[in-house]
C-alpha cells in the first residue's frame, strides 16, 4: 500500500558514495530526503519537487508511461496536448505527496489541521462516539499520510496495512514514519487480514489503499468504464466487523494563504446487501466503492497517482 520510490532514489544517486550497494543507495536517498526537504522553506521545497516531476516526465520511463496509459483510460475525452498536460500535473502531485511526507514528521497537530480540508466527516464522527468502527476505503489519491495524521488527530486511533517494501531497510524508515504520526501499521502478508480483524474493535478508523490488486485475490470491477482488478479487503473487513464502510478521496488544493492543503472526502456509507454470500455481498460492495471513488478519479484525474497496472487489459488477465 506504499508506492515505490521514483526521485529520492534518484537524488541519492548524486551523492558521492562510490562502492556502496544500490539497496543502501535507496535508503540515503530515503533519509537524505527526510533530513534535507525539511530543512529547505516550504515554497522552495514545492519548487525543487516540481522541477523533479517536469524532469521525470520529459524523461519519461515505465512510471511515467504507466501513468498517462490508466489517465487515458479515465479521461478519454483528452486530446493529446491535453493528456500530456494531464500526466505533467500528475506526477507534480505524485512528487508533492514525497515532499510533504518528508516534511510532516515535523507538523505540530494544528499544523496538519490548517492543510486539511473534510466534506462528510459528519457520519463519521457519529458512528465512533458510538464507539464503533469505521472501514474506509481508499484510492491512491492525494495525500493519504497527511489524511492518516489528521485522522489520528481528529477522530482517534487509525490503524492500516502497509505494503512491505526493498529494501527492508525503507519499510522500517516509512514504518516508523507512519508509526510516528500515530498509526498502528500491520505489514500486509498472510496473517494481515486476521490481524486487522483483531484490531477492528471499538472506535477505530481503518483507511485500506484498495484501488490495485496486490495479492492475485482481487475482485474483478467496473471502473471509470473498463474492467479493473481491486482488493476485496476492506468490504470484506467490514462485512466481518459489522463496520460501517465508506468510500474516501483525497485531492490536493493550494491555500488560501499559499502553499498545498488536501481535501478528505468521506463518501456516504456503503450499505452490505441483504442478501447473497459473502463473497457475493463483497463483489457488490467493492463495485460500489469503484464507482465512488471513479467518479472523485474522472473530476480529478491528476491526484490519482497510479504508476502500476490496475485494468485488465493491461495486467493482461482475464476479467
Amino acid at each position: 500500500m506504499i508506492l515505490r520510490p521514483p526521485s529520492p532514489l534518484a537524488l541519492a544517486r548524486k551523492l558521492p558514495l562510490p562502492g556502496m550497494p544500490l539497496d543502501q543507495v535507496s535508503v540515503a536517498g530515503y533519509r537524505l530526503g527526510w533530513a534535507g526537504v525539511r530543512a529547505l522553506p516550504e515554497g522552495a521545497a514545492y519548487a525543487l519537487f516540481d522541477r523533479l516531476a517536469d524532469a521525470s516526465v520529459q524523461r519519461g520511463g515505465k512510471g511515467v508511461d504507466r501513468l498517462r496509459t490508466n489517465y487515458a483510460r479515465v479521461r478519454p475525452d483528452l486530446s493529446a496536448a491535453e493528456l500530456d498536460a494531464l500526466v505533467r500535473a500528475g506526477m507534480r502531485a505524485y512528487l508533492r505527496y514525497f515532499c510533504e511526507a518528508f516534511r510532516l514528521p515535523t507538523m505540530s497537530p494544528e499544523d496538519v489541521r490548517a492543510r486539511v480540508r473534510v466534506e462528510g466527516d459528519g457520519p463519521i464522527r457519529e458512528r465512533l462516539s458510538q464507539g464503533r468502527p469505521v472501514v474506509c476505503f481508499l484510492a491512491h489519491m492525494g495525500n493519504w499520510d497527511l489524511a492518516g495524521a489528521w485522522c489520528c488527530a481528529e477522530l482517534g486511533r487509525v490503524v492500516t496495512v502497509a505494503e512491505r517494501l526493498k529494501p527492508e531497510a525503507v519499510f522500517e524508515e516509512f514504518l516508523n514514519f507512519r508509526t510516528s504520526l500515530g498509526m498502528t501499521i500491520i505489514p500486509l502478508d498472510s496473517d494481515s487480514f486476521a490481524r486487522l480483524r483483531a484490531e477492528t474493535r471499538g472506535p477505530v478508523v481503518v483507511p485500506l489503499l484498495a484501488d490495485r490488486d496486490l495479492t492475485g485475490g482481487g475482485l474483478t470491477v467496473d471502473f471509470c468504464g473498463h474492467p479493473a482488478r481491486m482488493a476485496p479487503g476492506p468490504a470484506a473487513l467490514a462485512l466481518t466487523t459489522r463496520s460501517a464502510l465508506h468510500p474516501v478521496s483525497i485531492r490536493h488544493e493550494q491555500r488560501a494563504g499559499g502553499g498545498w492543503g488536501i481535501v478528505i472526502t468521506f463518501h456516504e456509507e456503503i450499505a452490505p446487501p441483504t442478501s447473497g454470500t459473502t463473497r457475493e455481498k463483497t463483489q457488490v460492495m467493492t463495485q460500489e466503492c469503484a464507482r465512488v471513488l471513479g467518479e472523485a478519479i474522472t473530476r480529478h484525474t491528476q491526484d490519482w497517482h497510479m504508476l502500476q497496472r490496475v485494468f485488465v487489459a493491461d495486467v493482461g488477465g482475464r476479467a
